[in-house]
This record gives structure tokens, C-alpha cells and sequence, in this order.
């Protein structure tokens, strides 16, 4: 019986050790971000390496996820089935998520590279002093076109240029209702935040006689599309311009001169994230310069890194089509958070133009 009490007690201690050491870790695990981080992104958005560097760098495990738009990630965020730690939303996703309490502040003094960041992209309206969000790319919104399969010469320095008669049956539009509806605005002249029913209604009805030139109104798809020259013009974002660009040589972009859409994709921490110590490790991380410029050779889209900058090549930096001067930026608009009621009016215009390509 002695030595049966003995056994019991000593494997009381080595328990008590165990949940000792066990307790020492998960605290360890609080303060140095070790463990395991849920990353929220676009599709081909990161360069799947620098993932494994991350790992190997920290000893966090990455568990990455991708959506295809803001609105499926703030779904799927909000209702909270699987916790992420980091997720890239765009400006006014950004918005709309501050005002539904789902994002934590950021700590900058675990951001240190944030000094990385050129100016111009910091502080902005969606999220002054950068309290919520820390860029992560950036673009416009044109036209990429392969100028072997137009007629000679053909340019598109206005997005009228899209309804030349020419072009029946060679454009591809991007499947979203603020790029398709925001063209159709810039078009007249108007803002692609406009809540103008009249504009509105006025930018449809244009669209609709754009209807004998379109292809197709696909998604990632038109990628693909446009590298097998099965289209000669899309209405797509310039860094899948980019990715076009790299496998055929012969299509160009451009941003029509009435303006269009400067857009920013932001590292974010969500407010059920459960890691936020690795959260602050990873973007930290990627705004590493070396890390930046590899990420941003491989994603194709612009990067704010300013530090990145100084090692790519300058070509791609000098490149005015995908790092548009200032003076072209002025003519850009940053879309605008315009709430459910008016999102959801876009979506019926846009649902009406394309229920009208059918008939």
C-alpha cells in the first residue's frame, strides 16, 4: 500500500510539472507569437515562399485561406465559424468592418518595418493614422489590350474607346458591379461614387449599348482569356494586367483619361483573431524590404514599400502604367464605403445590365 501512495504522489508531481511546463509554454506562446496564424487573402496574392521563409524565420505555422471578394471575407469574418488573425480587405471593406466593430487596433511599436512604407500611402481617409490597417498593394482599375488583334494604332485613352464597333464581341469586363458601374460613370464624366440615381440610371443605359462589344463578364478567368487571345480588350485591375503582360508580350494597359479607380488592399487583424502576437509578427514581416520586393515580383501589383522599391528593378518602378505619377493619381478616386442600402443598388444596375446582354 506504501509504495502504491509513493507511485500516486509521484505521478501527482510529474503531472503538476507537466501542466506546469504546458502553462509556461501557452503564456511563451502569448508574448513571442509562436504557434499558429490564420491568414485571410485574394487568390494569388502572395508569393507561396515566402510563407515557408515566415515559418522557418518564427516557428509560426501558417494556415492560409483565400476569397474571391470583400464581401464574402467580411461575411465569412462576421460570422465567425473560422477565427483568422490576419486578413488583406480593401479600403472601404475597411470602413464598413471599423463601423461593425470587427477589426483590432494595430500596435505599431511590434511594426517596425512600418517605416518601410512610403508616406503617401499612410494616413488616408478610410483609416486615418493607419490605426486599423498597414498597406499591403495597390492599383488602378483600365483597360489591358493586345494591339496585334486590333485594328493598327488603336488605342484606349478614353473608356469610350470601348464602344468603338470594331471591337464587337472582343471585350472582356471584370464580374464586379463597383469596376463595370464606376466605368459606366467615369465614362460621362461622373464619380465612381457617385449615389446620383439619375447618373446611376444614366451610366446603365450607356453600358447597355456597350452590350454587341462584350465577350464575357468573367472573373480571375479573364486572365487566361486574354494570355490565349480569346479577347483582345478587358476592363481588369492592373495588377492582372500585369500577370497578362507576363506571359504575352503584346498586350499593353492603360488608364483611360477621365479617371478611374485607385485602390488600396490593407493587412488587417480581425477582433476574433486568437493569435494577435503572430498576427503583428507576420506583418511585420511582410513589409520587410526584401521581402516586399519579392513579393511584389511575383504578385505582379504595386507595392508602397518604399524600401522595396529600391530593389526592384526600375524598370517595373519607372513603369508609369503600374506606378502612375501624381499627376495621374489626381484623376484616380478611391472608392468610397457607400453603405448596404447603396451597394446594393449598384448590384441591381449592375444585375440589369447583364440580365440585358442576355436578351
Amino acid at each position: 500500500m506504501k509504495d502504491i501512495i509513493r507511485i500516486s504522489i509521484v505521478l501527482l508531481a510529474v503531472s503538476g510539472l507537466l501542466l506546469y511546463a504546458v502553462s509556461l509554454l501557452e503564456r511563451s506562446s502569448a508574448t513571442t507569437g509562436s504557434g499558429t496564424i490564420s491568414v485571410f487573402n485574394w487568390g494569388e496574392y502572395i508569393d507561396p515562399e515566402l510563407i515557408e521563409q515566415f515559418e522557418e524565420e518564427t516557428n509560426i505555422q501558417v494556415v492560409y485561406e483565400t476569397f474571391a471578394s470583400n464581401e464574402a471575407m467580411m461575411t465569412k469574418i462576421e460570422q465567425g465559424g473560422t477565427s483568422y488573425d490576419v486578413a488583406m480587405p480593401s479600403e472601404y471593406a475597411i470602413e464598413k468592418m471599423k463601423e461593425s466593430d470587427m477589426l483590432l487596433p494595430i500596435d505599431h511599436s511590434k511594426i517596425p518595418n512600418l517605416e518601410n512604407i512610403d508616406p503617401y500611402f499612410l494616413d488616408l481617409p478610410f483609416d486615418p493614422g493607419n490605426e486599423y490597417s498597414i498597406p499591403y498593394f495597390w492599383g488602378t482599375v483600365g483597360i489591358a489590350f493586345n494591339p496585334t488583334l486590333l485594328e493598327d494604332g488603336q488605342t484606349f485613352e478614353s473608356w469610350d474607346d470601348l464602344w468603338d464597333p470594331a471591337l464587337s464581341q472582343e471585350v472582356v469586363l471584370v464580374d464586379s458591379a463597383r469596376e463595370v458601374i464606376g466605368m459606366g460613370l467615369n465614362s460621362l464624366g461622373y464619380s465612381l461614387n457617385s449615389t446620383d440615381m439619375d447618373k446611376l440610371r444614366e451610366a446603365t443605359e450607356k453600358l447597355k449599348t456597350l452590350g454587341p462589344n462584350v465577350k464575357a463578364i468573367i472573373g480571375d478567368e479573364i486572365v487566361e482569356m486574354m494570355r490565349r487571345e480569346e479577347a483582345a480588350v478587358a476592363l481588369t485591375w492592373s495588377g492582372q494586367a500585369a500577370d497578362m503582360m507576363w506571359i504575352n508580350e503584346d498586350i499593353d494597359f492603360s488608364v483611360p483619361q477621365e479617371g478611374s479607380n485607385l485602390w488600396f488592399d490593407n493587412m488587417i487583424i480581425p477582433a476574433t483573431a486568437t493569435n494577435v502576437e503572430g498576427a503583428h509578427a507576420f506583418i511585420n514581416f511582410m513589409l520587410d524590404a526584401e521581402v516586399a520586393a519579392q513579393n511584389a515580383d511575383y504578385v505582379g501589383y504595386s507595392t508602397p514599400n518604399e524600401a522595396a522599391t529600391e530593389l526592384m528593378d526600375p524598370e517595373v518602378i519607372e513603369d508609369e502604367r503600374f506606378y502612375p505619377p501624381e499627376e495621374l493619381r489626381g484623376r484616380l478616386e478611391v472608392y468610397e464605403n457607400l453603405g448596404l442600402e447603396m451597394l446594393g443598388v449598384y448590384n441591381e444596375f449592375f444585375l440589369e445590365f447583364k440580365m440585358d446582354m442576355e436578351n
